[in-house]
């Protein structure tokens, strides 16, 4: 796989000014006051995934009849990729072809197609496809995260993922190839348990095989999880948990302790990465990557750059969150208010965000939804069936028409859990 990552997991006048300071900001504001012939000032998004569009859209919404800012949006396929619902994808099923163009309609935001090569935080510039540059002043980072296939031998070269529609669409090509057979399933978190879910209703011929470390739905309350379980035995599927993959072999795994479990088609959902993109430019980034953030999402060794969505290890008072389109799009619309409030010559405020529900499809007509603590723990209250499944699909469907919101109403986008005293014990940190 490349070291270059899909943009998109995304997203005034005086050039060259670095934003670091209020009193910058206010210089920088006279100056754009008093000369309106000034360049204007660019911010440049790099992904455009559910946290890179909804800072795209904010500020396009802001600023779409004025001169003095100017907004970029980078992303590698000008298609919208609905990560929710890729384990979908990857059973057939069509799924509308959502552009990202048609929804940045006057909203004035440019939209470049390509590949980020290469970040230069020094010269504040950034490398499209190896033979575009372009410059920013303020640079929003939200190109996300990818399926780790670097961890475990074999993954690479012989594993399935769905980091993106096409592969989705790769893999769904195979198991319509398939009489017969086994398909397993690396990792037994989200991603795996729906995706194991979809493959056994929409495919009653093969057989599935579900492995990981810890048992499917190991962080919901019993009720959920044994619902969970339970809707996993009628669909066939097989679950393995305490067990580690240790290889992928063109046609089995193998597990640590030297057992063989044979495949004619492997999904690999076991951890994420992050693009090093962020590391090579300089920037300040955590154990896995991620670019570590201030209060008010910027990087704390580069102020010009805000992180939002998978690419940040943004911390609140219950720990370091984890990705999330329930979190990642509150990411986004911070940071594009953030900008807002900088340009104007006034401080960002503190990003807050508690988590409120965890919602898992199994299959077209199950789902289990366990609802949270703003910590992620679970509360006792949950959801089940029918009921679920409409829930989980209105969550999946959402952030569309979200973002159709905010074009015309930006202060739509800015309501989401703050979390109480989860979030506001190290809110100083």
């Amino acid at each position: 796989m490349s070291t270059q990552h899909e943009a998109g997991a995304g997203a005034g006048a005086g050039a060259g000014v670095v934003i670091t300071s209020q009193s910058t900001a206010r210089q920088t504001a006279r100056h754009q006051t008093a000369n309106p012939q000034a360049a204007a000032h660019r911010v440049l998004i790099l992904g455009a995934g559910y946290a890179g569009m909804a800072a795209a859209i904010q500020l396009g919404a802001r600023y779409a009849r004025r001169e003095d800012v100017q907004v970029t949006l980078v992303n590698a396929q000008e298609r919208f990729t609905e990560r929710l619902r890729l384990h979908m994808t990857a059973t057939g099923q069509q799924l509308a072809e959502l552009s990202i163009q048609e929804l940045l309609e006057g909203t004035g935001v440019r939209f470049v197609r390509g590949w980020v090569t290469a970040v230069d935080a020094d010269t504040r510039t950034v490398r499209v496809d190896d033979d575009q540059v372009l410059p920013y002043d303020t640079l929003v980072y939200g190109l996300g995260s990818v399926a780790d296939t670097a961890a475990v031998p074999g993954v690479e070269e012989h594993a399935y993922t769905l980091n993106s529609a096409q592969d989705a669409e790769v893999l769904a090509d195979r198991l319509a190839q398939l009489g017969s057979g086994t398909v397993v399933i690396g990792g037994s978190g989200l991603t795996g348990i729906e995706a194991a879910a979809e493959i056994a209703e929409r495919h009653p011929e093969l057989n599935v095989v579900l492995l990981g470390r810890q048992e499917p739905g190991a962080a919901m309350n019993p009720k959920a999880k044994a619902y969970l379980q339970a809707v996993l035995d009628r669909l066939g599927v097989q679950v393995r948990s305490g067990v580690e993959v240790v290889k992928v072999l063109p046609d089995a795994v193998e597990l640590a302790g030297g057992e063989s479990i044979d495949a004619d088609a492997v999904l690999w959902t076991s951890g994420t990465r992050v693009s090093p993109l962020a590391a090579a430019a300089g920037l300040t980034v955590d154990a896995h990557g991620r670019i570590v953030t201030d209060v008010a999402l910027r990087s704390v060794s580069h102020p010009d750059v805000f992180a939002v969505g998978d690419a940040a290890a943004i911390r609140q008072g219950y720990g370091v969150m984890h990705g999330t389109c329930q979190g990642g799009m509150p990411t986004g619309v911070h940071a594009a208010v953030s900008i807002v409030r900088v340009l104007k010559g006034k401080q960002p405020k503190p990003f807050r965000f508690g988590f409120y529900h965890t919602p898992v499809s199994l299959g077209r007509h199950e789902a289990v939804v366990q609802f949270t603590h703003p910590d992620d723990t679970p509360r006792r209250l949950c959801l089940t069936g029918r009921l679920a499944a409409r829930y989980k699909e209105t969550v999946s469907a959402s952030p569309w028409p979200t973002y159709g919101r905010m074009k015309k109403i930006p202060a739509s986008g800015a309501f989401w859990p703050r979390g109480g005293r989860f979030t506001r014990i190290r809110e100083a940190q």
